[in-house]
């Protein structure tokens, strides 16, 4: 049993999976635009080599840069867990890059270090982007073991844009004890205290790292990136409490959502899993910031200086050139890593998402069109002129008078039957 926790932490279940069957294509169409996929490998300190991948606008704009976002995944996952972020990022002119950890995915290694090693592949990829003319500012997205991976990467990098981290654990020491609950491993707490020793000393021989220096609660308070922090209510993998203390102790402007963001089932450990659909039959306003495009919605704030995102804001109407139809793509088998779920979505719905950008929470929203909006109002003004009076309620007391009406008359009726039968016989 020992040695099965201990690959469930090192050696989770590897995603196995072809690249052109479960990434987006190396050309495709999303929200009217073109877009192509470059795949690339890089190596890392250790001498394994990521593969890893890079969505960019095709064709890229002439003399000009546009941000990126790195995303990191969780440690059953893969670069193909990128796909729902990329719906989201490309069309607000951010490009994204991905990548399989070393120990992850199609990469090099065989064993994952829950963000200590894949903090370097970071660094790696980090330093790529840096060298491309092209990229102008960089940002970090990570889930679960890859939101880890950011906040250690973060601590020594602040020149990072800004960070969305995605259920991230405080430390591995505790999450392996609340573990042992989970699992209801019946066992003394000395004896589970001794077993955890005990797999330390084999993960530091396997996998070269240390359990106990794994604390992003050391790292928290000496992070100044902004950041958004996520997880979700009914998380029993990864508790919400883990991202309680990250939240506290961090040192940058941040936000925090506690949402659907990542379920934990039977499987909870796998990275692999099936989110909620976003709409996406509407195009994002790109950032005012970076594009030259109609300027998008500021971050509202209150009086003592906290974010609002629940006043009035101004919707702006899609560019006239802008495609009806934003998706397009050839391959239908795109089952099992959420491509599908994250291409659905109707026409009436409006595709919102929440960004950081240069330590402001900004809020992005896409409008109705004119001719839909004009069609709503005159629903609303038609229901209005149908709508009838209603008659006033009658008081109680008229009510209970007619039902003892009601029951008199019953109980005469039964008498009367009652009688009759009597004369009859």
């Amino acid at each position: 049993m020992i040695h099965q926790f201990i690959n469930f932490v090192i050696r989770p279940p590897r995603a196995d999976y072809n690249p052109d069957q479960y990434l987006w294509e190396r050309d495709f169409t999303l929200a009217g635009r073109a877009y192509k996929r470059q795949d690339l490998e890089l190596t890392n300190a250790r001498g394994h080599t990521l593969q890893c991948s890079h969505y960019l606008p095709s064709p890229f704009p002439e003399d000009s840069s546009l941000p990126c976002v790195v995303y990191c995944h969780g440690n059953s996952g893969c670069r193909a867990d990128a796909n729902e972020a990329a719906v989201i990022l490309l069309p607000s002119n951010i490009t994204v890059f991905t990548l399989d950890f070393s120990g992850s995915g199609l990469s090099d290694g065989d064993y994952v270090s829950l963000g200590w090693h894949e903090r370097d592949d970071l660094k790696i990829v980090v330093s790529y982007l840096r060298s491309n003319k092209q990229i102008s500012r960089i940002g970090l997205w990570g889930r679960s073991m890859g939101a880890v991976t950011c906040l250690l990467y973060g601590a020594e990098d602040p020149s990072i844009a800004g960070m969305v981290l995605d259920s991230a654990f405080s430390n591995l020491y505790v999450l392996m004890m609340e573990l042992v609950d989970v699992y209801k491993i019946r066992l003394p707490k000395f004896t589970v205290k001794m077993a955890v020793q005990y797999m330390r000393r084999v993960i530091e021989k396997k996998a070269k790292f240390d359990i106990m220096d794994l604390n992003c609660l050391q790292v928290a308070p000496k992070t100044f990136i902004p950041a958004l922090f996520g997880h979700a209510k009914d998380d029993k993998f990864i508790q919400t409490s883990h991202s309680d203390l990250i939240y506290k102790s961090y040192a940058g402007l941040l936000h925090k959502i506690i949402s659907g963001v990542h379920s934990a089932g039977s499987d909870a450990a796998s990275s692999s899993y099936a989110p909620a659909a976003i709409a996406t039959k509407k195009s994002v306003g790109d950032l005012s910031e970076i594009a030259p495009m109609t300027p998008t919605v500021g971050p509202v704030h209150d009086q003592d200086g906290t974010l609002n995102c629940h006043d009035t804001l101004n919707l702006q109407d899609r560019p006239n050139g802008q495609n009806e139809e934003c998706c397009s793509y050839t391959s239908s088998n795109r089952e099992s890593w959420g491509r599908c779920s994250s291409l659905g979505g109707s026409d009436g719905e409006s595709s919102d998402f929440t960004a950081v950008h240069n330590g402001h929470q900004k809020v992005y929203t896409t409008s109705l069109q004119p001719e839909q909006q004009k069609s709503l109002d005159l629903k609303k003004e038609v229901k209005k002129k149908k709508k009838v009076p209603i008659a006033p309620k009658k008081p109680k007391s008229e009510k209970l008078e007619k039902l003892e009406g009601l029951g008199k008359r019953l109980r005469l009726c039964i008498l009367k039957r009652v009688n009759h039968r009597r004369h009859h016989t």
